[in-house]
Formats: structure tokens, sequence, C-alpha cells
């Protein structure tokens, strides 16, 4: 089943360590096609370098296995609920990059100081609260904190970030750009109190960048 989009969430996990946002068999990607509802998702516990199209798992979005000899990440139920609750999302993918998760160990956002971040996320990236693994409550509180937020990112309390997206393609941009904008909020932070930008400026950019930039 869903052949073709098997092989672009096998493909796009091949992302993650390459662009050092996961360590051994952490992290997973989902995506959901939009004509059956169903979902694409990581099998729980393979390591990276081992996953292959044939063993992504597919499920219903209420996340019942509906094909695959593998059992699905433990985050499962979490993705189907942010699907439920978010129609223009199909694309899905949490990590715990290490400089994003610093911040959230701190229940702590990360601030908009950068034009890339005006660009990408439209102001600060969220930082929701805590949840344990495993049922949908993570999901739930990534649906509550992207409420009203034009950023396609949020941090968990503790734990790691979920990005979504209308593509998975644009889920994982979105987690790359995470991190390396944590990375500079961190590195600002530790020069003392970064510039800001002005609410003005950062609608601009976000307009430009979302609208106008690329072909």
């Amino acid at each position: 089943m869903l052949e073709k989009l098997r092989q672009i969430v096998c493909e796009l996990h091949a992302e993650l360590p390459h662009n050092n946002l996961v360590a051994w068999t952490s992290g997973n990607i989902s995506a959901r096609d939009p004509d059956s509802n169903l979902v694409v998702i990581k099998p729980s516990g393979i390591k990276f370098p081992d996953l292959r199209p044939e063993n992504m798992v597919v499920v219903n979005i209420d996340g019942q296995i509906v094909e695959g000899s593998y059992k699905a990440s433990s985050d499962t139920a979490s993705h189907c609920y942010i699907y439920r609750h978010m129609p223009n999302v199909n694309g899905i993918v949490h990590t715990h990059s290490r400089f994003a998760t610093a911040f959230a160990t701190h229940g702590r956002s990360i601030p908009c100081i950068t034009t890339a971040m005006g660009d990408e996320f439209g102001g600060d990236i969220p930082c929701g609260g805590f949840a344990l693994i495993g049922g949908q409550e993570i999901g739930q509180i990534v649906v509550e904190t992207l409420q009203g937020s034009r950023s396609p990112a949020c941090l968990l309390q503790s734990h790691g970030v979920f990005t979504v997206g209308a593509t998975a393609e644009k889920a994982v941009k979105a987690a790359v750009m995470t991190e390396d904008n944590a990375a500079i909020a961190w590195a600002s932070l530790l020069m003392g109190t970064p510039l800001t930008l002005a609410p003005n400026d950062i609608d601009k950019l976000y307009d430009r960048y979302q609208n106008v930039y690329g072909q």
C-alpha cells in the first residue's frame, strides 16, 4: 500500500541523521495520504540505516495498523491526533535535536532573533508543556501550542521537537531550521541579551518568504 509515499518517508528519514537531528533510533517522520487518510510512519526501534520502504508501517487515522510487519513508532497516537485536528497537515517530524531540546529542558521558547526565523517561523518557536510518551497526550499539546501560531514547529517540555507541514518534506525542513536557529539563539544568549526584531519587520519577513521567495 502507498508505495510512493513509503519511499518518500523512508528517504526523508535519512535527512534526520544527516542533519544531526537524531541519535541511534530516536526520532520519526510520518506522512498522511490525503486521498485515503492513511498514514505512513517509521517502525519502532529500527536503526536509520536499516530503514526500507517495505518496513514502513501504514496505519489508519486512529493509529491502528493497516499494513506492516513491524510495530509502529511509539509516537503514532500523537501523530494521528495531530492529523485529526490539523487537516492541512500532511507531514510530521519528531526529533530530540540537541540545541532545541536544551531550550525544551527549560520550558523555554526559542526567541525570534534572526531574519531566518522571521522567514520560516513568523515569530518565536513556542514551547508546550510536558506529557509522557505512548498515548496521544503529546499530540494534544502540539495542537494546543501551535494554535494561533504561524510556527510550523514547537518544543515539548523536557522532551524535544515536533514540526508539521503540508508535506513530510516541509516538516523535515522545519525540523532542520528549528535546530539551526536554536543553535544560533543558544550561542547568542551566551554572549548576552540578543537584539530583537520588531513585530512589523517579522511580519514583512514572513510574508516575503512565504509568498514571494523562491521559484
